[in-house]
């Protein structure tokens, strides 16, 4: 099987799933970019690599021959950013495509648009009988209903970031007493400053322990001297920016990851790494990845996005149970390490495509990658 994935820029968020279609398609797999990557992005530590498959495609310029008969005549193709006159000819045909998006409606909806939106949805999308759609958050089913697009042709999808293997009881026994960490850009929707809170809370409660926050960013400044005006500088260390190596590092001595992004956060694949590496992740309900990786109480914590008493409650709970903490990250390893990774993604994806063309649907998956996605409701959470 032939198959084109088209996005933005290769990164290691991709890079796992890429390896592995490659591998399973014995290197009929290409990854094209639409973009180059930002500074900011390697400013974060993002290295840019060039394997075999990868081929620059960039937005605004005029696309080279070959690579657009190359995405004409693929035997599938993944569509996540790029400009939609890239599948326009093979969807005009019929060809298998697939969508891979985040949320629409990373703020509220607009129900005013939605005469204007509910038209230009259709032409997009909802015209073409054999283009799907891989979620890669738990709302964008949902959000894609409401526009009558992609309705029975939604399957759950995510970003597959390196999927470690480990001795989990070594990795859980090697995790620092009371560690907690936040990792992320330094900007209001991913409320860093809530985080603060809780050091101050827990401070004031007198309980043990070390917060480790890495990222920079707008609110940098802010959130240092917050720190200092709650007198946390024995508690609370900045780390500035980390390469993806460094922070994962950190994350396997963590056993406590805090997670407090709004419904700005589409996905969120530090949540991957995060339970990868054996924390007991406390995040909020609002976040794309959550409802489908986490489940409340088994291998994480779930709390009301913006409540912040909810997630003091939650933090106290863990450092109260060591037990229940370990139980915790250790199935939230198994989750990812036998589930939600690119080798099963992969393995899975190339077979939804068999059962599509031969049945037009696949039912074969009820939970992970490839299994119909629900249509959730942003208020989906109901301790």
């Amino acid at each position: 099987m032939n198959v084109v994935f088209l996005s933005n820029f290769y990164n290691h968020h991709q890079k796992s799933f890429c390896l592995a279609m490659d591998a399973f398609t014995q290197h009929n797999f290409n990854f094209m970019a639409t973009q180059s990557m930002s500074d900011e992005r390697k400013q974060m530590g993002w290295q840019e690599e060039t394997p075999a498959f990868l081929r620059q495609y960039y937005a605004g310029k005029e696309i080279d021959e070959t690579s657009r008969r190359m995405i004409d005549e693929a035997d599938v193709v993944i569509v996540g950013n790029a400009p939609p006159s890239a599948v326009k000819k093979r969807l005009s045909e019929g060809k298998m495509t697939f969508q891979y998006s985040e949320r629409l409606y990373k703020k509220s909806y607009q129900r005013w648009k939605w005469p204007v939106r509910m038209y230009r949805m259709w032409k997009a999308y909802g015209r073409f009988s054999r283009f799907y759609l891989l979620c890669a958050s738990a709302f964008t089913a949902a959000d894609f209903a409401k526009t009558h697009t992609f309705v029975g042709k939604a399957y759950k999808w995510g970003y597959f970031p390196e999927t470690k293997q480990y001795d989990v009881s070594q990795l859980l026994a090697n995790k620092k007493k009371n560690r907690i960490l936040w990792c992320g850009r330094l900007i209001d929707w991913k409320h860093p400053d809530d985080v603060i809170m809780l050091a101050h809370h827990l401070q004031t409660k007198g309980y043990d322990f070390h917060l480790q926050i890495i990222g920079t960013g707008e609110m940098e400044e802010q959130l240092k001297t917050l720190s200092a005006d709650y007198h946390l500088e024995n508690c609370v260390e900045f780390l500035g920016a980390m390469s993806p190596e460094a922070v994962r590092a950190k994350m396997e001595e963590a056993g406590i990851y805090l997670f407090t992004s709004d419904r700005g956060e589409g996905w969120g694949a530090v949540l991957n790494e995060s339970m990868n590496s054996g924390c007991a992740v406390v995040a909020s309900h609002a976040i794309g990845s959550v409802p489908f990786l986490l489940t409340h109480k088994e291998n994480g914590l779930v709390y009301k996005s913006g409540n912040l008493d909810d997630l003091f409650s939650k933090v106290e709970y863990l450092l109260d149970h060591p037990k229940e903490r370990e139980e915790m990250g250790k199935k939230a390893y198994h989750t990812i390490a036998d589930l939600w990774n690119a080798q099963v993604a992969a393995e899975r994806f190339l077979r939804l495509v068999k059962e599509i063309e031969d049945h037009g649907y696949c039912d074969l998956y009820t939970e992970g990658p490839c299994s119909p996605a629900p249509k959730l409701k942003d208020h989906w959470f109901k301790e």
